[in-house]
């Protein structure tokens, strides 16, 4: 069990990981050893995921989610397979713990009656200064 947060926990039968040659660094190692791990995690079949993070993760996937709901994240940014199978994993976690937190509704608020003010003072004198310039008209005699 990889624990997410106070209340969720993964079960580790759900994350799937395959090893795959990775680009990057490394050498003539990069060639034959299959070091960046694709982390595959299926969120819409997930039994530890509650509805509201489920639908806020798939929110915050965006294109690492596939059609059938199965979340992909690659970590090829070490070079051994252990670095990266634990990188992909606490970026699994991060994502999970962002989704897990709840959005805050967004309070509309006005601007007071001295801020409306100031701002149109500040626009009449920017209009003031703009209409000073222009083209010179020289007087005909």
């Amino acid at each position: 069990m990889i624990r997410v947060t106070e209340t969720i926990f993964l079960d580790e039968s759900e994350i799937l990981e395959r090893f795959i040659r990775s680009s990057g660094p490394g050498g003539q190692n990069v060639n034959k050893v299959a070091t960046a791990v694709q982390l595959r995690f299926d969120v819409r079949h997930s039994r530890s995921l509650p509805d509201a993070v489920r639908e806020r993760l798939v929110r915050l996937a965006g294109k690492r989610m596939t059609g059938e709901g199965v979340l992909i994240l690659e970590a090829r940014r070490f070079r051994t397979q252990e670095r990266n199978r634990q990188d992909a994993r606490d970026r699994l976690i991060a994502l999970l713990r962002k989704a897990a937190e709840p959005v805050t509704p967004r309070r509309k608020t006005r601007p007071s009656r001295e801020s409306q003010k100031r701002r149109l003072e500040r626009k009449h004198r920017r209009s003031e200064s703009k209409k000073t310039r222009g083209r010179v008209s020289i007087p005909e005699h």
